[in-house]
């Protein structure tokens, strides 16, 4: 029988590699900024077109290579980090495996320029699919210029399932932002089409970060150390209040290598309970210096993720550290010492508790004595008293309903249908006939955020948030799938600069936002003006309905596998629909019922809780009987 296993040769080889290590053009921008900071360079430029289709080239000033380590540099195995097992575990640059320039070469059309001070004349090396197609002297300056052509050139699959420019620009964007971040002294540039996207000067770690992300974060960032004799943190994190429902600009740094870690994240939004609302997740650039031998990095060829031989401990350093940092800068909530039972002559200084104080004795005077007396003026002056001083309302809502309550005093009064003659109706046949449901009875909310109407089996009790998302829902959906949607034009234009990963969103997004009605143009760089909005919303703030629009959507991105025509649809639901508060009018609760039970799904809301739940007769009698 002969031999059937071979050695692969070196370009396949270095083809599989490059399906582990070059993944998108993003993947190859990461290895080669990484390579020009090992190389100790100050300036690094960037230039994308195409986002890194057609090209990505890196431009250093740092020490060159030597014609010999320019062509070695292109071998696999072949690196300058490392000599010995041993410096497995005492690693401090980036790069260390000696795959990446071998699997980029494999994949596409390279051109190196490389010059070290020492030397008159440089190297060019150009190579195609692991090919070396021409090495010569050339003249250019110190540092190092390497241009990748034509990514995955002879790999047509994999070049299929690259998505669009602008995602692909967006993950370009996120790379170049965690280098970027992971050294401030070192000034970054990045030119796409020509056009400049950054252009960040050396500095500190706060004008680095404002740099990246835009000068609304000058006011938000609150500085974060703590020196332990094993760990040593530094950093900024955000304030509460500028919390968003998204993840993406969390960004921990291990010994200056970018890393992700869910168990760490858990570390700092423990240290931010209780400060803001939940499924909300805080800014934060925190970095980790500690000893190489207590982490391996050598998990992942993506080297995003390392272990710790103790997480324990950096679990309680760093949410410590974040703890201390809101503490010291007073970012801590209010606290309301006339609430403490403890300082009980408090309510005679505040006004509003001594009027409860007065209610509440009223309460007790008058629903003690005997069932026998006809005199009810106690009861109905505690309801009355409760209404009006409800905090749910605003003065002049509550004079208004005392009006109306005046006027028509009978307004309240719940009519029944269990002894009409008439037959009772089947459940399937108001499902079917929602319209009859809100019509057997009066429909009225309670506290602004349930909608109870009565049928003629019992009540429908419906969640005014959960019903509105629902029919916004499926109202959206319809037009992003017949590209009709609805605009009216906004009379003041607002202009809203977004983030260069946001503006990139938008753009990819920009003809299913045009479905639904929201007019946007391009208007600069990374800014956008917006001179409409869907039809059927009441809005006053154009601007604050985008971003809360963009970040649903990116909540929902991290959050659930779903297409962009959804995510659009449920994250503008959830924006736009009518929250707990909001105060109705009796025809609007019966338009709701009504165009609920239209929906092809009723039962639930977009986030999978129930619309409405129904109480029968049986039900309601049960809760009455011994």
């Amino acid at each position: 029988m002969s031999d059937i296993i071979q050695l692969l040769p070196d370009a396949i080889a270095n083809q599989i590699a490059a399906g582990e290590v070059v993944q998108r053009p993003a993947s190859a921008l990461k290895e080669m900024m990484e390579n020009s900071v090992d190389a100790g360079a100050d300036n690094i430029q960037v230039f994308i077109k195409e986002a890194g289709k057609a090209l990505i080239q890196v431009i250093d000033n740092g020490k060159g290579m030597s014609p010999t380590d320019a062509r070695m540099s292109f071998e696999r195995h072949a690196t300058s980090k490392i000599r010995q097992s041993e410096d497995l575990f005492a690693i401090k640059t980036f790069g260390f495996r000696g795959e990446a320039m071998a699997s980029i070469a494999a994949v596409a059309q390279v051109e190196l320029k490389t010059r070290t001070a020492n030397d008159e004349l440089g190297t060019l090396i150009c190579i195609e699919g692991s090919e070396v197609k021409k090495q010569e002297p050339v003249v250019c300056s110190t540092g190092t210029s390497i241009a990748i052509k034509n990514l995955f050139f002879n790999v047509p699959a994999r070049r299929n399932f690259l998505k669009s420019n602008a995602i692909e620009m967006r993950h370009i964007v996120e790379e170049f932002q965690r280098v970027a971040l992971a050294y401030p002294e070192i000034g970054f540039s990045l030119m796409q089409n020509d056009m400049e996207l950054f252009k960040l000067n050396p500095g500190k770690l706060s004008q680095r970060i404002v740099g990246v992300f835009g000068k609304n974060y000058q006011g938000q960032l609150v500085p974060c150390h703590e020196e332990t004799p094993h760990l040593n943190i530094h950093g900024y994190v955000g304030k509460p209040e500028n919390a968003k429902k998204s993840r993406g600009e969390q960004y921990f740094f291990v010994n200056n290598r970018f890393i992700k870690s869910n168990y760490l994240h858990h570390a700092v939004t423990n240290a931010f309970e209780g400060l803001m609302p939940g499924e909300s997740h805080p800014f934060y650039c925190l970095f980790l210096d500690l000893d190489p031998t207590h982490i391996d990095i050598n998990v992942h060829p993506t080297k995003t993720e390392i272990k710790f031989d103790d997480e324990r401990t950096i679990y309680a350093v760093v949410r410590s550290a974040v703890k201390q940092a809101l503490g010291a800068h007073n970012v801590v909530p209010t606290l309301d010492f006339s609430m403490d039972v403890n300082f009980t002559d408090t309510w005679k200084r505040d006004e509003g508790q001594k009027q409860e104080v007065k209610q509440e004795n009223s309460y007790k005077t008058h629903s003690m004595p005997s069932f026998k007396k006809k005199d009810a003026t106690g009861w109905e002056n505690l309801f009355e008293q409760d209404a009006l001083n409800s905090r749910s309302h605003s003065s002049s809502e509550r004079e208004e309903w005392k009006k109306e309550e005046t006027a028509n005093p009978e307004m309240m009064t719940f009519s029944s249908k269990v002894n009409a003659d008439e037959p009772v109706q089947s459940r399937e046949e108001e499902s079917a006939a929602p319209s009859a449901i809100a019509a057997t009875g009066t429909t009225f909310q309670v506290e602004q955020t349930y909608i109870v109407a009565q049928m003629s089996t019992g009540l429908l009790i419906l969640d005014q948030q959960a019903t509105h998302e629902r029919i916004l829902y499926e109202r959206y959906i319809r037009q992003l799938t017949n590209i009709q949607g609805a605009s009216q034009q906004c009379l003041f234009p607002q202009s809203i600069r977004l983030s260069p990963s946001d503006f990139s969103l938008v753009m990819d997004l920009h003809e299913e936002l045009n479905s639904l009605g929201f007019l946007v143009e391009e208007f600069g760089q990374h800014t956008v003006v917006i001179n409409g909005v869907p039809a059927d919303i009441y809005i006053n703030n154009e601007k604050a309905l985008f971003e809360g629009l963009l970040e649903q959507f990116k909540h929902f991105k991290s959050e659930l596998s779903i297409d962009n025509k959804e995510n659009l649809a449920r994250s503008l639901a959830k924006r736009s629909s009518i929250k707990k508060g909001k105060v109705l009018k009796a025809q609007e609760m019966e338009t709701l019922v009504g165009q609920l039970f239209a929906c092809q799904n009723p039962n639930y809301g977009v986030s999978g809780n129930k619309t409405f739940v129904k109480l029968d007769l049986n039900k309601l009698q049960s809760f009455f009987q011994r």
